[in-house]
């Protein structure tokens, strides 16, 4: 089954983006107004980022992220057969930022959001970095789906490491020099063992992992986020958190991200994942105080 699967999406991903693009117009119409994926949730998230915002705007909002979103699954099937000198062309970055602190022996954290287009993210900077370059994921319970995405995933070289496994599959490369993609913004499975920051005017608790674990790697942290000039093309902007995460309280770095977080979801509203609960845990008085 797997092979009928990735045969049919290989032959797909064949169609050039500008005929891709219209089905993905055509999906982006049945989800939003026919099948309403997750409609009621977003438009409940985007209420609560952005009160000040009538109605309308937030609905803006929302179907230019909904838009972003088939385009992201379509261009993730177009990975299949898409060159890389192709993809050098639509995603760009500030890829020197990153490199420079290979210099220093340092390896590196990045710390991202759950922001479009990861996929294409992903495959370019495996080509553009001198670090061994490794991401943590959440396998799919899917067995096809998990083989399917890995094998986009690793196609250049990047080294997927299981979060479900991540001491053992991480124990390899400890020593090595590397560069580790975390998406920090997830959903702590224990929200009583969690930072909580005002993250939106609304308490939030935010994992503990991706601080704690650069601090005791020694790592230097880099922050990134994507928007999109225009469809099709994506550039992605590396910012220094620290060279010297030790030098920063696990509270403190976690703040930091918290804080640029919610400055670029302000700046690109429609890059951000906002199908996702963020806001479905309650803050309780046990789980300690809400840092500002």
């Amino acid at each position: 089954m797997y092979y009928v699967v990735y045969g049919l999406l290989w032959l797909i991903s064949l169609l050039p983006l500008r005929v891709l693009y219209i089905f993905s117009d055509g999906i982006y119409g049945l989800i939003f107004y026919v099948f309403k994926y997750r409609k009621e949730v977003t438009l409940q998230n985007l209420k609560i980022a952005f009160p000040e915002k009538t109605e309308q705007e937030r609905k803006a909002i929302a179907k230019k992220f909904y838009h972003n979103l088939i385009d992201m699954f379509i261009e993730t099937i177009k990975l299949l057969s898409v060159s890389d000198k192709v993809l050098e062309k639509r995603f760009t970055a500030n890829w020197d930022l990153v490199n420079a602190i290979y210099t220093t022996g340092k390896s590196v954290q990045l710390h991202v959001g759950h922001n479009f287009n990861w996929e294409w993210g992903n495959m370019i900077l495996t080509k553009n970095t001198i670090f061994k370059l490794m991401a943590v994921y959440m396998p799919f319970t899917s067995k096809i789906t998990e083989r399917l995405f890995y094998k986009l995933r690793t196609r250049n070289g990047a080294i997927f490491l299981r979060a479900t496994h991540m001491k053992e599959d991480f124990l390899p490369y400890r020593n090595t020099q590397y560069l580790i993609g975390l998406v920090a913004d997830q959903n702590p499975g224990h929200p009583a063992n969690a930072w909580w920051f005002n993250f939106f005017g609304r308490p939030t608790p935010f994992l503990k992992g991706p601080a704690k674990a650069a601090q005791i790697n020694d790592t230097a942290v880099v922050f990134a986020f994507i928007h999109k000039p225009r469809r099709s093309y994506y550039e992605a902007v590396f910012s220094l958190a620290t060279e010297d995460s030790r030098s920063l309280t696990e509270q403190e770095l976690t703040q930091k991200f918290v804080l640029y977080l919610e400055n670029v979801i302000k700046q690109y509203p429609d890059m951000w994942l906002w199908t996702h609960r963020r806001w479905k845990h309650e803050w309780k008085e046990e789980y300690g105080p809400v840092i500002q």
